[in-house]
């Protein structure tokens, strides 16, 4: 465990968005490129072992190390972060003033994953706006900075569960959804996805943004727990990766009805089979 903040540089062996998408789910706050090199910084009690295991999921050969960080200038960082208008919605940093007649999400990035900043985040929030209205019970997996269960909330659902399993960002959550005035509708909930999900069910929609590889495991759970006319959007997938998931999709009961591609990063809004 760490005594103090950390510089964590890894070099890929390949793409660089796979890694960057691991050490922001790790708990970056923010990371930079230089060349090939992706550097960020840890605070003190980071469990770097499980920052590096996160890396290796993503990357098996990436070179990874870290040493004591110098005094950071984080306002450098926060000029970084920038406002992306979606559709109706536009999400920002509490820093950057809101648009005038927009209907913003604020979301401080802290530590917690969400900020606009990803493609993946970015996917879900298009789809979103692509379904004919919001259904009334939504459940966000893996919430993070609970961005997404937000903009659900600010698009019309009326009950939104906000499941999140590090403790860590829970605080950083709940600092968002009561900044956003959606405090009575969006609940953050710590704990395990598999676990709450059915105790939440029949959902209207399902929004995850997680791994591939926890997707593919919880495809069976999301079809149980969708309402009949019930839809989930996923990300967090590799445009390579969309052709395998495609057909677990299929597999698992579950039909492809609109994507979204950027960066290469491939997201999808399904529905249950007739």
């Amino acid at each position: 465990m760490s005594e103090g903040w950390l510089a964590v540089k890894v070099e890929p062996s390949g793409q660089a968005q796979p890694v960057i998408d691991a050490l922001f789910a790790a708990g970056a706050q923010g990371v930079q490129e230089q060349g090939p090199t992706v550097i960020t910084h840890f605070p003190p009690g980071t469990d770097l072992t499980a920052v590096e295991n996160a890396i290796r999921s993503a990357d098996e050969k990436a070179v990874f190390s870290s040493a004591p960080a110098p005094d950071a200038d984080w306002s450098q960082w926060r000029a970084s972060v920038s406002a992306h208008r979606l559709g109706q919605l536009t999400i920002s940093p509490p820093w950057i003033p809101a648009e005038p007649g927009a209907m913003t999400v604020m979301i401080d990035p802290a530590m917690a994953f969400g900020t606009g900043e990803h493609a993946t985040t970015r996917g879900v929030v298009r789809l979103m706006q692509t379904l004919d209205s919001m259904p009334a019970i939504v459940a966000d997996l893996g919430a993070g900075s609970a961005v997404l269960a937000i903009c659900a909330a600010k698009l019309g659902a009326e009950r939104v569960a906000a499941i999140e399993l590090d403790q860590d960002a829970i605080g950083n959550a709940e600092e968002n959804v009561a900044r956003n005035g959606v405090s009575h509708t969006v609940r953050v909930i710590q704990g395990d996805a598999a676990i709450l999900l059915p105790l939440i069910a029949p959902v209207g929609l399902i929004l995850a943004n997680i791994i591939s590889s926890v997707l593919l495991e919880l495809l069976p759970l999301i079809r149980e727990s969708l309402t009949r006319d019930g839809r989930a959007i996923l990300s967090g997938i590799l445009e390579e990766e969309r052709g395998m998931m495609k057909d677990a999709i299929l597999r698992n009961g579950l039909t492809v009805e609109s994507e979204d591609l950027e960066e290469g990063w491939w997201s999808v809004l399904i529905a249950r089979q007739p």
